[in-house]
Formats: structure tokens, C-alpha cells, sequence
């Protein structure tokens, strides 16, 4: 069973990565205004509780295009015959963003013995419902050393890396392209 984490996860040193903005790739439905920073607490690593005003936002990307589709597009579907059968309207819907510019982001690694280490489990990024990842990100977002966000294994491609990224960060991330 994933634990919440520790009640003075402050007195951790949590293992940090950094990452350049231009590595990561975003699936967004907004022709403009992105990064996006959602504060629905619906997602996996949202801020919880208190009002929606008041949470930190959150922006989802992924280390590769085919974990940035996997995690949004395919996110709730079933292949069917080996195959995934998306609407073309799905598709076009959809923007593929990068960042150009911007500067390196500081990332909680919740990767391999990082992960096991700090979680002691790979269920951070599987586990449904998501009340527990979502304390883990608070809790996170809360440290001392104010990461900018998060790097986990994608749930729906499990050989690579997905990223979320803390709206506190958004001036880091460079100009967005479509």
C-alpha cells in the first residue's frame, strides 16, 4: 500500500533532476495561453483540497511525443485488436506544444531508486484513485527547496518519463510554440 508521505518530509533531501525546457512536449486543446496550469484537482499529482482559487496549478507533459499522446489523447481508451480507433476530430482538436528558450528546471525525481527510496513504491504513478499522489505533490510543492515540479514514470507508457510542472515554475519553461 503507497504511504502518505512523512509528516516532516521537509527534513528529506529530495533527489532533483534537471531538465531543459525544450526537452518536453505538451498535447493541449488551447491554440494559445499555454503552459496551462489546471487547478481542478482531478489529476494525478493536482494540488487537493482547499478552494480551487487558492491551489497550486499544474502542467502535464511528457519526455517524449509518445508520452505526451499516451497521457492525454489515450489517457481513458482501450485498444481494440491491438489498435486505438480515435475520432480524427479527437486529433485535430489538438495542439502539440514545445518551449523554446527558458532555463533549466529543477525536478523531484520520482524515478528508479530515487522513487524507492523517498516512496518506497512505482504505485505513485499507477495508483487510482489519486488522493495519495496528490498529497505526495503538496507535500512536494511544500519543501524547502521549491522544485519546480515532478518527474514520474508515464503510467501509460511505463519505459518513460512523464513531468509535471508547478505554475510557480511557468516563467522557466521559455515561449511556447504550436
Amino acid at each position: 500500500m503507497l504511504p502518505d508521505p512523512p509528516r516532516r518530509l521537509d527534513r528529506f533531501a529530495i533527489r532533483a533532476v534537471q531538465l531543459a525546457p525544450a526537452k518536453l512536449w505538451r498535447i493541449s486543446r488551447h491554440p494559445s495561453g499555454e503552459p496551462f496550469f489546471g487547478r481542478s484537482a482531478s489529476n494525478r499529482f493536482d494540488d487537493p483540497g482547499r478552494p480551487q482559487r487558492r491551489r497550486f496549478g499544474t502542467c502535464y507533459l511528457g519526455l517524449s511525443l509518445e508520452v505526451a499522446i499516451a497521457e492525454t489523447v489515450l489517457h481513458d481508451e482501450m485498444p481494440r485488436n491491438g489498435r486505438f480507433e480515435i475520432a480524427a476530430t479527437e486529433l485535430e482538436s489538438r495542439y502539440c506544444v514545445r518551449f523554446a528558450g527558458g532555463t533549466p528546471l529543477v525536478l523531484a525525481d520520482l524515478t528508479g531508486a530515487a522513487l524507492k527510496t523517498l516512496v518506497g513504491s512505482s504505485e505513485l504513478s499507477t495508483i487510482v484513485p489519486y488522493d495519495v499522489p496528490q498529497r505526495w505533490s503538496r507535500a512536494l510543492h511544500r519543501h524547502p527547496q521549491r522544485l519546480d515540479g515532478l518527474i514520474y514514470m508515464s503510467r501509460h507508457v511505463n519505459n518513460q518519463r512523464a513531468v509535471v510542472i508547478f505554475d510557480r515554475a511557468a516563467h522557466k519553461l521559455g515561449r511556447p510554440s504550436c
